[in-house]
Order: structure tokens, then sequence, then C-alpha cells
């Protein structure tokens, strides 16, 4: 089965510097793992955006990245990741990261993103992650104490919506499951 035959017209374009290999998961819908082997940095982060969001368009809004193969991500790079969580949440999905290795979790943490993520060990945990309906929430979030990304200024967010750091003025914003992005 080829990426095509799942997203149909994924392969259009290629890049030498990242490859991505799909696998569709039947007993979840609308799951879809990511195998990346490579790396993702400023010049080939439009390519991952736009494969994956041709994955996201195909329906496909519960993603699992295999990042076991993955070296190297730039901020840029963890950005996208940023910007799918944003465009797979409002349907009820949400991304998974599998196997990041540790120099890469790095940039993650020293971000501020580790917290943002779901991060797993195993596909297994992945597809159970996704099983168990990641969008049954806790009754409220809310009031939710937490640290700034920026910052780190300790913050409290009473509801979800868009507010600025007390400290450093960064917009933030806080989805309904206690989730804080940039902007």
């Amino acid at each position: 089965m080829t990426n095509n035959d799942i997203v149909p017209g994924f392969d259009d374009e290629k890049d030498e510097s990242l490859k991505i290999k799909l696998q569709k998961i039947p007993e979840v819908e609308g799951c879809l793992v990511l195998y990346l082997t490579g790396y993702i940095d400023t010049y080939n982060s439009n390519y991952f955006q736009k494969r994956v969001a041709k994955a996201i368009e195909a329906g496909f809004i519960r993603l699992i990245f295999q990042c076991g193969g993955l070296n190297y991500v730039s901020s840029t790079g963890i950005g996208s990741f940023t910007a799918f969580l944003k465009s797979v949440k409002p349907r009820g999905g949400d991304l998974v990261l599998l196997e990041i290795q540790p120099k890469v979790y790095e940039v993650f943490q020293l971000l501020g993103f580790s917290q943002f993520f779901n991060i797993k060990d195993n596909l297994d945990d992945s597809i159970d992650f996704f099983r168990t309906g990641s969008s049954t929430e806790k009754v409220s979030v809310f009031p939710k104490i937490f640290a700034c990304p920026i910052c780190s200024k300790k913050l409290k967010a009473v509801k979800s919506g868009r507010f600025r750091c007390s400290e450093c003025k960064t917009i933030l914003a806080i989805d309904n499951s206690g989730q804080v992005f940039l902007g």
C-alpha cells in the first residue's frame, strides 16, 4: 500500500531530507501513523507542513508521528507540530509523538513545548491513547496553573481563550482541555 493509496496525492512532492511513510490504523477512525526519517528544519518545514495538511484534509485527525528516525528538529519544525495540533484539536483530533530521540526532545523542552504534546514510547500505547478517546476530557481543567512557555512565569487561567503573559507580554491561548498555545 503506497502513501498515495492512503492519502491521494501525498507523494506528489518529495524531499530527500525528510522521508515520510504512512500507515493507516484501521481500528481507530481517522488515525494515521507518519514514519519520519531525516530532519525538519527551516528549509523543509514547509514541505512537511503541506504533506501533513494533505493528510488532515483527507480526514486523518488522530496523528501519530513516529520520530525514531528523526535526528534533528529545528524550532521551525516544532512550530509545524504546533500548527498540526491547532489544526486537528478543533476537529476532535490530537497528535502523539513517538520514540523521540533525546536530542530532538531537548529542543521541545528548551522551547517549552514538551508539555503540549502527548509523548509515547511505543505504537501500542499511542493507539490505545486514541482508542480510549482522547476527546473524553476530565470534568474541568480550570482554573489551571501553568508556566508561560516563553518566560516560565507561573500563570493562572480561569477559562479557555486568549490572554497575555503578565511578565513577558507574550500572547497565549488556552483551549478547553487546558492545552496552552502561543498566539
